[in-house]
């Protein structure tokens, strides 16, 4: 039996793929959680297979949990699940220790089959994805500016987009606010942008919002 938790902040969703995951003979539910704190908090005491992890949750999100989830002593895979079908972040995800990036739209048959096969050990990444990431990804001269922040400039970069200040960022991801300050200034230039206004633009344009 291959034991999954959910690690998803929309409540619809999580039940959704709870109750998919239910009809499935070889898996279940072993827990949830709805932000990464909460993940982090479970995952101490709920043995399972596979994490499911939504990308994008409130508190510390998914990039920054994937690390983390690697770190344990006897780690789950882990299997992202986002709304970006963006080849930059499933790259990402796969870089920091990802087994699995599969998008919400995908089929929902398909969602099981990941499950399976990172549980085994495999890797899996959305079919229609994989195709683009070979072109977008491999190519470095048409990687886009965001390809070139670090781990923790993109957590910035995110939080920022989502309307988070420095204060708070600095708080939750406990270091201070002048760390945060650098990590914004230097986004800013790699990306060569001048205000945060900038920065969403940028993100709406480049689907990572």
């Amino acid at each position: 039996m291959i034991r999954v938790l959910v690690a998803e902040d929309h409540t619809i969703v999580r039940e959704g793929i709870k109750q998919l995951i239910g009809l499935a003979k070889d898996l279940q539910v072993a827990g949830e959680a709805c932000n990464g704190e909460q993940l982090l908090e479970t995952l101490r005491h709920t043995p399972c297979e596979v994490v499911l992890l939504d990308i994008s949750m409130p508190g510390v999100n998914g990039l920054e949990a994937i690390p983390r989830i690697r770190a344990l002593a006897n780690p789950p895979a882990v299997l992202v699940l986002s709304m970006h079908d963006e080849a930059q972040m499933a790259a990402r995800a796969l870089k920091i220790g990802a087994a699995g990036y599969a998008t919400k739209d995908s089929d929902p048959a398909l969602l099981l089959t990941a499950i399976r096969k990172v549980a085994g050990g495999g890797r899996y990444i959305d079919p229609e994805l994989a195709d683009r990431m070979v072109f977008e990804v491999g190519l470095t001269d048409s990687r886009p500016p965001h390809a070139l922040l670090s781990e923790r400039e993109f957590s910035v970069f995110e939080r920022l987009v989502r309307g988070e200040g420095v204060n708070e960022i600095a708080l939750h991801l406990s270091v201070s606010s002048k760390t945060i300050s650098t990590h914004k200034a230097r986004l800013m230039q790699k990306l060569n942008l001048h205000s945060v206004a900038d920065l969403v633009k940028y993100a709406v344009e480049h689907k990572l919002l």
